[in-house]
C-alpha cells in the first residue's frame, strides 16, 4: 500500500465524472410517498444517499427510528440535531407495515443518536427487530446502531432480539474522530463492535468508513486493520460528500482506481468477509447481497 494514494492535487471546480448522483426514478418517488403516508423516515432520504434508486429497487431500505432529530452534532452529517421529540410507541408497527408494503427482503434499521434516553434507544431497536422477525420471517434484519456511549448493557438488549447483522460505523480515522464527532469517542465504537462479536459470534458485524476528509493513506490502512482485529465481517468505504458549505470541508476526491486498491487490500490482505469500496458506496449499499453471501442464503 506504500504507493497509495498519489500526491494530493487541488479539488477540481466540479465533481469528477465518477461522482454522479441520479435523480429519483418514478418508482422510487412512489415508495417515498408510501413512507410519507406511514410517517416513517429513512436514512436514505435524511442523509441524501445517492443509491436510493438501486437499493429500493433491489428490495432494501434503511429505516431511521427514534425520531428525526439527533442529540449529537457531527460535522459531516445532514440529519437535523437538537432536542428530540418523545418516543413514538407505534414506530415498530409502522416499520413492519412499510417493509411489507415495499416488498423488502432485507431491512436495515438505524437511528439518530438519543443520548437523552437511559438506554440510548436500545429498547426500541430490540422491539423493531422482534416485530420484523415475527411478522416477516423471510426478511433478514440488519441494525446500524449508535455507540451507546460504550454501554454494553444497551448493546446486549439489541443482540438479544437476534438481528442477522449488527453494524456500527466508525466513520473516520482516530486523528479526525473528535473534530468530526465532538460527542463521540473512538473507544466507544471499539467497545460496541468487539462486544457484539464476543457476545454473539453468529451475528455478522459491520462497519463503514468515509474517505476524503483529510486522512492519510496510512491512517485508512490502520483503521481498516483495527476493524478487522475487532472481528468485523463486512466493511464499506465510500467518498465523503459534504451535504452543504456549513459541513466539514472536502479534502479531496479519491479516484476509482484508489478505491479498487483499497478494496483489494481489505479483501485480500485483511480478509474481510465482504467489502464494498467505491466512490458512491454508503453503509447499506448491497447489504442484502452481503448477508446472502456470508450466511449462505440461510435465515
Amino acid at each position: 500500500m506504500s504507493h497509495w494514494p498519489p500526491n494530493v492535487t487541488p479539488l477540481p471546480p466540479r465533481r469528477p465524472e465518477w461522482i454522479k448522483v441520479r435523480p429519483l426514478t418514478a418508482e422510487a418517488a412512489q415508495l417515498r410517498q408510501l413512507l410519507d403516508a406511514q410517517r416513517l423516515h429513512t436514512v436514505c432520504e435524511e442523509a441524501r444517499c445517492p443509491n436510493r434508486n438501486e437499493c429500493w429497487r433491489g428490495g432494501t431500505a434503511t429505516f431511521l427510528i427514534l425520531g428525526e432529530v439527533c442529540t449529537r452534532a457531527c460535522r459531516f452529517c445532514a440529519v437535523r440535531h437538537g432536542r428530540p421529540e418523545p418516543l413514538d410507541g407505534a414506530e415498530p408497527e409502522r416499520v413492519v407495515a412499510a417493509a411489507r408494503l415495499m416488498g423488502l427482503r432485507h431491512v436495515v434499521v438505524t437511528s439518530v443518536d438519543r443520548d437523552d434516553l437511559p438506554d440510548g434507544g436500545a429498547g426500541v431497536f430490540a422491539a423493531v427487530i422482534r416485530r420484523l422477525r415475527a411478522e416477516l420471517p423471510e426478511c433478514t434484519v440488519e441494525v446500524l446502531v449508535p455507540d451507546f456511549r460504550g454501554r454494553v448493557a444497551a448493546l446486549e438488549e439489541v443482540i438479544a432480539a437476534r438481528p442477522h447483522v449488527l453494524g456500527h460505523n466508525i466513520e473516520t480515522v482516530p486523528r479526525l474522530f473528535r473534530a468530526l464527532m465532538p460527542q463521540s469517542r473512538y473507544h466507544w465504537s471499539q467497545t460496541v463492535l468487539v462486544a457484539a462479536k464476543e457476545r454473539a459470534a453468529h451475528i455478522l458485524t459491520k462497519s463503514g468508513l468515509m474517505v476524503g476528509l483529510g486522512e492519510t493513506a496510512e491512517e485508512v490502512v490502520a483503521t481498516l486493520t483495527d476493524l478487522r482485529a475487532w472481528g468485523v465481517d463486512i466493511v464499506t468505504v465510500g467518498q465523503y460528500l459534504p451535504p452543504s458549505r456549513q459541513h466539514w470541508p472536502l479534502a479531496r476526491y479519491y479516484t476509482p482506481e484508489e478505491f479498487q486498491t483499497l478494496r483489494a487490500f481489505a479483501r485480500d490482505e485483511l480478509k474481510f468477509g465482504w467489502v464494498e469500496c467505491a466512490p458512491l458506496v454508503r453503509s447499506s449499499y448491497r447489504a442484502a447481497m452481503a448477508v446472502e453471501a456470508l450466511r449462505g442464503g440461510g435465515r
